[in-house]
């Protein structure tokens, strides 16, 4: 049986103006069943376009803040580093992929980029901007195979049909987060200080993100791995056959 293929957006860095890719995301998942490919960064709109077209699913990994400029609001001083490349690539890439009813993952940054082009807001800084009568650390120090704190999984989802359960131990390594959530999501994961951890949009098979970082978790952690599975398994239906692995047939 053909193995999808995965396209996965690249990291950039800024000091020496290349992209370059974390190995966890890559061998999560290799070891689910499914053929990693990082993306070129680009915003040309055609290439983007036969990108959309030519792979089975797309991993919106984490990295740079999300403009704020998406949600409508002025940069403050505790936003992190943007990349206008890549926030421009994933903007085209994401409606493109939504229209071909392509699986989508975020993770991290991911979940915060879905939320922002579907009309949500952001926390620039959560320990600035957000207030909870529970505080919780959304910035661990590494390990960041270890799990941090608790979130809370609604029933009757996406995520909650992978996993199973209705709690589970996440990592963290955050500053930003959902601040009004987009009319398009639904929240079906909530942590201890009311944040929310994970969205879905209805009406789509696969179409889910988190905000914590299953690819640091893969090797150690079960829920990690149901994730990434049953990622690869929606990017693996006969629907998405990606017109790469006819050359290989």
């Amino acid at each position: 049986m053909n193995k999808p293929m995965i396209g996965v957006l690249p990291l950039y860095d800024t000091d020496k103006k290349s992209y370059w890719m974390l190995p966890d995301y890559m061998k999560a998942i290799e070891d689910s069943g499914g053929i990693p490919v990082m993306l070129p960064l680009t915003t040309d709109e055609d290439m983007i376009t036969t990108l959309a077209h030519t792979f089975d699913g797309f991993l919106f990994t984490g990295g740079h803040d999300v403009n704020p400029e998406l949600y409508d609001e002025r940069m403050q001083s505790v936003c992190g580093e943007l990349c206008m490349e890549r926030d421009q690539m994933e903007v085209i890439l994401f409606h493109k992929v939504i229209a071909l009813g392509k699986p989508a993952f975020g993770i991290c940054r991911g979940l915060q980029l879905f939320n922002a082009i579907l009309g949500g807001t952001l926390y620039q800084d959560i320990p600035t901007d957000m207030e909870a009568e529970q505080k919780i650390v959304h910035q661990q120090k590494p390990p960041y195979t270890n799990l941090v704190h608790s979130v809370h999984i609604e029933k009757d989802n996406l995520l909650h049909d992978i996993l199973q359960t209705d709690q589970i131990q996440v990592n963290s390594y955050h500053h930003q987060g959902i601040k009004t959530l987009s009319d398009q999501l639904v929240a079906v994961a909530i942590a201890e200080d009311g944040l929310v951890e994970s969205v879905v949009m209805p009406g789509y098979s696969f179409v889910l993100a988190v905000q914590w970082h299953p690819e640091y978790s893969y090797a150690v952690d079960g829920y990690s791995q149901q994730l990434f599975a049953a990622f690869v398994r929606a990017c693996s239906s006969a629907q998405y056959k990606s017109p790469v692995q006819d050359i290989t047939a």
